[in-house]
């Protein structure tokens, strides 16, 4: 076998074993969110990096960094973790006259993401069925995520419509125009304790506030 197949084979490889499943992770303050209902995105299951979720870098881009530590709540949410979290803010950040759907203020989201990042959260499912898979969310260009239960994909890649609007011309507030997907996909899910992987898969730039759950 030439090299070259060699090395593209060795790739592939690595891609697609880039994400292994683990579970030694434990819910957020030990309380489970629930489905039927919202799991709030920044409530992922404590345990750190390659455990709990895996993030493109060790840092917080929002609490700490862009919401300077001051001893608020807000501003210091897991800030020493590398999933990226900041909060929606008033004075025409978030509550601007762009958003689709206007979110709550002072609400956490996970922020920066990118390609191959992924956040478990362990979940009580309280009633098997098919569910409806909404988000609350931006998303600056089209994007995709994805859903597994227990390390199996339970979902299409679900399609993120962008919430760019060309007539807001304040370029950095294109992050800040939410809107709510009420049904990206449907998934099956069975009763009882499990983890939920969120994947984000493609092109990133996306804020997640919740993912919410009907029973169809």
């Amino acid at each position: 076998m030439k090299l070259t197949s060699l090395l593209m084979l060795s790739a592939l490889f690595i891609g697609v074993s880039a994400f292994r499943f683990v579970s030694t992770g434990k819910p957020w303050q030990t309380k489970s969110q629930s489905i039927p209902g919202r799991v709030q995105c920044e409530f992922y299951d404590e345990g750190g990096e390659g455990v709990a979720y895996h993030d493109a870098d060790a840092v917080n881009n929002g609490s700490g960094k862009l919401n300077p530590a001051n001893g608020t709540y807000l501003n210091e949410f897991r800030m020493n973790e590398g999933v990226d979290i900041s909060y929606t803010k008033g004075k025409d950040i978030d509550n601007n006259p762009y958003n689709t759907v206007a979110p709550e203020m002072d609400q956490l989201y996970v922020g920066w993401t990118q390609p191959g990042e992924w956040i478990h959260y362990t979940l009580q499912i309280k009633e098997a069925g098919t569910y409806t898979v909404g988000l609350m969310y931006t998303s600056h260009d089209d994007g995709t995520i994805a859903l597994d239960l227990d390390g199996k994909r339970i979902s299409k890649d679900l399609l993120v419509k962008s919430t760019y609007a060309a007539g807001d011309t304040i370029a950095w507030r294109q992050w800040h125009h939410w809107n709510k997907a009420e049904a990206l996909g449907e998934v099956t899910l069975s009763k009882g304790t499990h983890v939920l992987t969120l994947h984000t898969v493609a092109a990133g730039q996306m804020n997640y506030d919740y993912l919410e759950f009907k029973k169809r």
